[in-house]
């Protein structure tokens, strides 16, 4: 977990403004027995996983697509090629959702607005780092030359909404 106890409680107020401000079908969906912590939320969700990002075309249309997450400081980290289309769409419009559903017993989902930065940027060493935590050992030293080489940017979504779900804790 990489939250401090501060973050762990800006963290906690945005899933509890978040439980207050769905409908009534949300709601009865997503009882309090059934959401997640900020602290067990940061454990569910320790090292890469999937979440598939909805970001908005300039005529309002959305488009999504799978990226690699990683849950840093209460923010959403993701990277994709500088000239892609999803950085190219959050660099117009921020406003960007993303959820990762792994099966039935777990849904989160987030709303926010992503700000980009440059992937070698030293203060965001963190996502870096934790990319090569989780694909060094997969694809071998090779993955961290091709992470050197890459033109790519990284995004974190600041969570102004900030649904969980889950059957069993």
């Amino acid at each position: 977990m990489h939250e401090t106890a501060l973050e762990l409680v800006r963290l906690q107020e945005v899933l509890d403004k978040s439980a207050g401000s769905g409908g009534p079908h949300l709601a009865s969906i997503l009882t309090a027995d059934r959401r997640l912590s900020a602290e067990q939320l940061c454990e569910r969700l320790a090292g890469m996983r999937l979440f598939v990002l909805a970001t908005v075309t300039a005529d309002g249309r959305p488009l999504t697509g799978s990226v690699d997450c990683y849950l840093l400081h209460g923010r959403f980290y993701f990277s994709s090629g500088r000239t892609s289309v999803r950085m190219r769409h959050l660099a117009a419009r921020p406003a960007a959702s993303a959820s990762h559903l792994p099966g039935e017993e777990l849904a989160v989902t987030v709303h926010g607005r992503a700000e980009l930065f440059e992937l070698s940027d030293p203060a965001h060493g963190e996502l870096r780092q934790a990319m090569l935590d989780h694909y060094l050992p997969l694809q071998g030293p090779q993955f961290g030359a091709w992470l050197d080489q890459s033109d790519s940017l990284g995004a974190w979504i600041e969570p102004e909404r900030l649904f969980t779900f889950a059957l069993e804790r």
